[in-house]
């Protein structure tokens, strides 16, 4: 009996999701969730098959190819880690530069009182940009769509959804086609840059963390897979890496370093990648991981300091966000613990609310994608002209403030990204709710976490301004653009941490912007449930190594309350989409069952040496992966399990008619029929079909030597094994299949 993660199941063909009636077919995207009709889903081999020919091939290597498979893997990281640098480099750049000139053109006509036109300018470009990512998103790559990072964590996991990464992508962008030069299910690198950049720089409250997260394991998926069955090329010197479980190394790299390009904040990319992303982890790409994120600093802070010099726009400077809030004097005493704890409680219930309602409102937006095309631009639309009244409208609530004599920056902020925007106030005088809303969510950020500005805000702008972040975060989300949730959770959590800071007031040795930092944290924790990587990308962002033990507090304690409520929201994006992933801890009834009770039948197997015929049934009427072979006699004494054997195996044999004649062993040396190259594993969507293989009659009763192909050392278990235990061994180890057998009584 054998177990197979993605088992011949109903679960295969059906929603997981029952409650709406199945339709379209499921898509990688992020508006395919409810009530999608599943595909099959397939798993990735990250187990290494141990046969004959595997070992024989090791062997022959030599030295120089050993030392050639290990630099190839440094190379691509050094790659890696350079295409993520610059491509997080021209993002930043161009959200920067284009909300700059919106905003400076829309302060213009504030400051020559022309607000009607004002308003029409600033509605009309966030609408042309949300349009365009829309569009360009929904024409060209639907699986663009959302942040990516759930897609990339279930292929971490070992979930080969399709449509997650497309090798013709490297295409679409060298070369700069004004579309995709695939099927309209599979991802576009060039759409998520493009699109990214539109949504951000159209004030809608997302962010681009998530969508450099999948640009990085897109980069990294192109980089390992190196050949095109379409234009009849490969690099030949990539043949090494063909295999789930580097490539599965690449990609861990490659999100890694779409995290330490977002935010500057390399440790934290890796670190991120470790604690959310993947399940399995080694030492070796620990080091390479830190090595890519390494690179990807290193050329963003030779970027940075080219643009110190005015080459990159007029806010060339404003990109690569990086929140200083260092303070030489800051200190902390026993009685600043209980806001701390507060802010802490605060962010798990607003967190597990926050997942609570952006899952309820991707559901009900589902319904509204899957009625056509029309359906998805028309909700862009509507939340990108809600959103453009709101945020022009509401600062007129908030009254003007004069401008402070001992400001660090020009009061007001004119033409410019800063603290102070005028906004319809006279002149010595700003708007407090216009400096949060009229600039970018980095710079809003920035303005949350500054030090010294301890009276810039009001209480009523501080509250408006959460509710906004809040509210317009869930509903921008699950449009079909590129968009991400680091940002805007920063942002939200920051704006009620400023508010408690400003509640506590002198009570606490501690400034309104570190109270902001806090409560970023917090929410971070209550919403994606991470702990350490959340705590060093803060960190990172404010270079502030004083703050960790009371950052350290609020993680734990906002994860702890938010776990007592609902999954992260990652998580729960996983699993209304119906991908296979399991959960990193057994479920309590998991104890109480064994291997032996789940497994199904009936067994499909493999004698060593089988009938062709045989062989070509079983692969045409099962779905199934790998399939056990036995040896009885009088091939061996006894029945005995012989290993595990790959369907790409044998479809491989088939096509190379690797047949004998009679059932009897050659010899033939197998290094002469094959190499390695031809059980390399192809690129997504490129694997051979057994639809596609032509075998004669009389070829169906000549036979297949499955020996020297045959896994002779797979993961075997009891069938008294506990199905926790199992679960753990499927999760840890990155399994494909595990072979029950009985557990049969030693005769004396």
């Amino acid at each position: 009996m054998s177990i197979e993660a993605n088992g011949d199941d109903e679960s295969q063909t059906h929603p997981l999701l029952s409650s709406e009636k199945p339709s379209l077919a499921r898509s990688a995207s992020q508006v395919a969730i409810v009530g999608a009709n599943l595909c099959p889903i397939e798993s990735l081999d990250y187990e290494i098959s141990e046969n004959d020919f595997f070992k024989q091939d090791w062997r022959t290597r030599g030295t120089v190819q050993i030392f050639q498979y290990v630099l190839l893997k440094w190379l691509l990281c050094f790659l890696i880690g350079g295409i993520v640098s610059l491509v997080g480099f021209c993002n930043n750049l161009a959200v920067e530069n284009i909300a700059g000139v919106k905003f400076v053109v829309t302060s213009n006509m504030m400051l020559a009182r022309r607000f009607v036109m004002a308003f029409v300018v600033f509605w009309a470009s966030n609408l042309m940009l949300t349009l365009f990512s829309v569009l360009i998103t929904a024409s060209v790559s639907p699986a663009a769509a959302g942040s990516g990072i759930p897609e990339v964590k279930a292929y971490l996991n070992g979930v080969d959804a399709p449509g997650i990464f497309s090798l013709k992508t490297l295409f679409v962008k060298l070369f700069l086609k004004s579309r995709c030069l695939y099927e309209p299910s599979s991802n576009c690198w060039n759409v998520m840059i493009i699109g990214s950049i539109s949504a951000v720089s159209s004030s809608l409250i997302v962010g681009k963390a998530g969508p450099m997260v999948h640009t990085g394991a897109c980069v990294a998926s192109l980089l390992g897979q190196g050949r095109s069955k379409k234009y009849g090329w490969t690099w030949s010197w990539l043949q090494f890496l063909k295999n789930d479980r580097d490539r599965r190394d690449l990609i861990a790299c490659g999100s890694a370093a779409g995290i330490a390009a977002a935010f500057r904040a390399p440790v934290g990319g890796l670190l991120f990648a470790l604690e959310e992303m993947a399940s399995w982890w080694r030492s070796a790409l620990l080091w390479r991981a830190f090595f890519t994120t390494a690179i990807v600093l290193m050329i963003l802070g030779a970027l940075i300091e080219f643009c110190e010099s005015g080459k990159c726009g007029p806010f060339g400077k404003g990109g690569l966000i990086m929140y200083n809030v260092t303070s030489t004097d800051i200190s902390y005493h026993l009685w600043d613990v209980p806001p701390v704890l507060l802010l802490g409680v605060l962010g798990g219930l607003f967190g597990s609310l926050y997942n609570f309602l952006l899952d309820k409102v991707l559901r009900v937006y589902n319904v509204i994608n899957r009625k056509c095309s029309g359906y998805k631009i028309l909700l862009a639309c509507s939340i990108s002209i809600f959103t453009s009244c709101l945020l022009f409208g509401l600062p007129w609530l908030a009254s003007c403030l004069p401008c402070p004599a001992d400001a660090e920056e020009p009061c007001p902020t004119i033409g410019q990204s800063g603290s102070y925007k005028q906004f319809q106030c006279p002149p010595g005088h700003y708007n407090d709710l216009a400096s949060l809303i009229f600039n970018t969510n980095d710079d809003a950020i920035r303005n949350l976490f500054s030090k010294g500005t301890n009276d810039e805000f009001q209480y009523s702008s501080i509250l408006i301004f959460f509710g906004i972040c809040f509210f317009l975060g869930i509903f921008s989300y699950g449009i079909v653009a590129p968009t991400g949730l680091f940002v805007p959770v920063i942002v939200t959590g920051a704006s009620y941490g400023r508010f408690i800071g400003m509640l506590v007031g002198s009570h606490s040795t501690l400034n309104r912007g570190l109270f902001a930092v806090l409560g970023a944290a917090s929410f971070l924790g209550g919403t994606m449930r991470t702990t350490v990587s959340a705590c060093v990308i803060l960190l990172e962002l404010t270079n502030n190594l004083l703050l960790l033990p009371l950052m350290m507090l609020v993680l734990l304690v906002s994860k702890t309350v938010a776990d007592a409520f609902d999954s992260n929201i990652y998580d729960l994006i996983m699993k209304a989409k119906g991908f296979p992933f399991l959960e990193a801890h057994a479920k309590p009834f998991m104890r109480q069952l064994t291997v032996g009770d789940v497994v199904k039948g009936p067994l499909q197997l493999f004698h060593g040496i089988e009938k062709v015929g045989n062989v070509v049934h079983v692969l045409r009427t099962t779905i199934h992966n790998g399939f056990p072979v036995i040896d009885e006699p009088p091939v061996s004494g006894s029945p005995v399990l012989y290993g595990l054997i790959l369907r790409a195996h044998l479809i491989e044999l088939l096509k190379k008619k690797a047949f004998l004649s009679s059932p009897e062993p050659t010899g033939i040396d197998v290094s002469e029929q094959f190499s390695v190259v031809d059980f390399a594993k192809k690129g997504s969507g490129n694997a051979n079909k057994i639809q596609d293989i032509v075998v004669t009659e009389e070829e169906e009763n000549m036979f297949l030597d499955l020996h020297p192909f045959t896994n002779a050392s797979p993961y075997t278990v009891v069938e008294t094994m506990s199905l926790a235990k199992a679960l753990i061994l499927f999760r840890q180890v990155g399994l494909r299949h595990l072979l029950v057998i009985p557990k049969i009584k030693r005769k004396t």
